[in-house]
């Protein structure tokens, strides 16, 4: 799908003329790897043979909006943190929809330093604090909706901006059986006790599974952000809640930061606001997921 999408007319020539001014000569499309299967969105790496970018498209009427808050949850990360990003080259408009185009990051393997690398650059991420839990901004967690606005409590927080709107958009999909949305609304009250010790507001990703850093050279880039202020073993458990990932993630993160002991039994509560996601957005085959992390607090 990213292929006749991205690299086929009207949008090749905009991404074209787009990255030739970026980089201030002729550039054309000579190589393009279909990159749909890693991204919720039509995307694929184009390149000339000399350089390459990523581009990705969205036929959402707010498309732009989003991919301009991606961008800005990438500079945050960036300037408050100071890990990792690719270089943005452009977000068109098109007729049909928007591309977001950046730079291509060189990625290699990742053996023992790669994924203690991951780990270092969500740590450096959860040294920064804020003042109140969420953002002054709404954003997105893939193409649906964040609200981030802002609570002096992280147990109300989880409920009123994360479980209760992620339930209902799971339950307007048609996706999610009445009996497992009665679960979810039992498990809301008892977040209070189910949350663990306070915590101060910190700089999450957001959305941090494994796949959203792209291991380099250079180290750990990190990509695909919904940032926000909250707890961070909300990172912490999306890092592996579809695929698991080497111990050495969570040593060097520990090195940096510590992990609270209970970590372990919070860690399936935190993944429910992202299998409701993936519930609404991908359908019943994360059901399962959602009712294991269910029936460990009910």
């Amino acid at each position: 799908m990213g292929y006749p999408i991205l690299a086929d007319e009207p949008l090749r020539s905009l991404i074209e003329e787009a990255v030739s001014a970026h980089i201030g000569r002729r550039w054309q499309i000579q190589k393009v790897r279909d990159m749909h299967d890693y991204a919720c969105h039509p995307s694929a790496i184009l390149s000339d043979a000399s350089y390459s970018v990523f581009a990705k498209f969205s036929d959402a009427a707010n498309g732009a909006q989003q991919f301009e808050i991606e961008l800005a949850g990438l500079r945050r990360l960036r300037q408050r943190a100071g890990v990792l990003i690719p270089d943005p080259v452009a977000i068109l408009d098109t007729e049909g929809g928007s591309i977001l185009i950046m730079q291509t990051v060189p990625e290699i393997e990742r053996g023992p330093r790669q994924w203690r690398e991951i780990g270092q650059a969500l740590a450096r991420i959860h040294r920064v604090k804020g003042r109140r839990f969420g953002l002054e901004i709404n954003g997105y967690f893939g193409p649906l909706p964040q609200d981030n606005t802002p609570m002096d409590e992280w147990p109300a927080f989880y409920a009123e901006r994360r479980l209760i709107p992620g339930l209902r958009l799971a339950v307007d999909s048609g996706n999610l059986p009445s009996e497992m949305a009665k679960q979810v609304e039992r498990l809301i009250p008892r977040l209070p006790e189910l949350c663990g010790p306070l915590v101060k507001p910190t700089l999450l990703h957001g959305d941090a599974q494994k796949n959203n850093y792209i291991s380099s050279p250079q180290g750990a880039y990190v990509i695909d952000p919904a940032v926000y202020y909250g707890h961070p073993e909300m990172d912490l458990a999306f890092i592996d809640y579809f695929e698991p990932v080497p111990e050495a993630v969570f040593d060097a993160y520990r090195e940096e930061l510590p992990i609270d002991p209970g970590f372990a039994e919070r860690r399936a509560l935190w993944r429910i606001w992202g299998y409701l996601a993936a519930v609404t957005v991908e359908g019943a085959g994360h059901l399962f997921r959602l009712q294991g992390a269910l029936e460990r607090y009910l």
